[in-house]
């Protein structure tokens, strides 16, 4: 079974935005990313408060957490623009990642993506709510045309603007080596998937230097949006309790080096209650690993 490995997260502003409207979570087992929308600030309220809301206590686990927690951000996001006229009408995209028992769940509302990195070769998990990749599926417009079409951030779905959301879910099985991203389109506007795999492959070490060479790529072409990233790597096989304690997110000391212009406020803190909360079922899992093992080994 594949264990947790190394993580890290960063957002920036861009090169043409005032305001950092995205935020992001990177507490293993949970990662992230929100990329608000709305007039004045309420696309920025509405990414923290939809991260934020991922540290609640939710039944279930794999998918079906996933969605619960999913649907209690947008509960979160709906309410508070119903009692907020300053945040009337905002809404947010989210992307969220769990990691247990050597499956990564996924759920998925809006045009923030996740990628998967295996064997030298990138592959996107999650198609785009936007009314570009749905003339893309049916044909009307070609990946070519998508690419500069005048409308390609029109989100088809968002948490906030309904009482009740869509999320798309689905689960990979994880395997030793592999690497996972999340991100804003702030990045995939700017940043062609091969050559995101170009700047991530030879920095698989050092995640802190992949994200921060991401989000650099994305302003040499433009950085016309907010930009955020969160990658996590899965080590070499090995019961998941032997490296999911002791893995904290990347402090603001990590993730702010080298970096101009950067809004650390994107980045959302999970309380320490709610993050042994996440924890439990995984370690629960790493705990039935190890006994299996140690059973295999007494009857060898």
């Amino acid at each position: 079974m594949s264990a947790l490995g190394r993580s890290s997260g960063l957002s920036h502003p861009g090169r043409r935005r005032r305001r950092n409207e995205d935020a992001w979570v990177c507490h293993p087992p949970l990662f992230a990313v929100a990329d608000g929308m709305g007039g004045a600030r309420g696309g920025e309220i509405a990414s923290r408060v939809a991260a934020t809301a991922l540290g609640e206590n939710v039944d279930g686990s794999g998918e079906a957490r996933v969605v619960a927690l999913i649907q209690e951000a947008n509960r979160q996001v709906y309410e508070r623009a119903r009692e907020d006229s300053d945040a009337s009408g905002m809404g947010t995209t989210i992307t969220v990642a769990l990691f247990e028992n050597g499956i990564v769940s996924i759920g998925h509302v809006g045009d923030s993506r996740a990628y998967l990195m295996r064997d030298h070769k990138v592959d996107q998990l999650t198609e785009d709510h936007s009314l570009v990749a749905e003339l893309v599926r049916t044909g009307r417009l070609s990946p070519e045309e998508a690419e500069s079409h005048p409308q390609r951030s029109v989100i088809t779905r968002a948490l906030g603007t309904d009482p009740d959301v869509d999320v798309d879910t689905f689960s990979v099985e994880a395997r030793p080596g592999d690497l996972f991203l999340i991100c804003s389109d702030g990045l995939t506007s700017m940043v062609g998937d091969e050559e995101i795999l170009d700047v991530v492959e030879p920095r698989r070490e050092d995640l802190d230097v992949a994200a921060r060479e991401l989000v650099a790529a994305a302003n040499r072409s433009g950085g016309e949006d907010n930009i955020t990233v969160v990658c996590f790597a899965m080590d070499d096989d090995m019961p998941q309790g032997e490296t999911m304690v002791g893995i904290d997110a990347p402090t603001e000391e990590d993730t702010l080096h080298g970096i101009s212009g950067l809004d650390a406020s994107t980045a959302v803190d999970l309380p320490e209650e709610r993050r042994r909360g996440l924890l439990l079922p995984a370690l629960l899992g790493a705990a039935v690993v190890a006994i299996g093992v140690l059973v295999w080994l007494v009857v060898r």
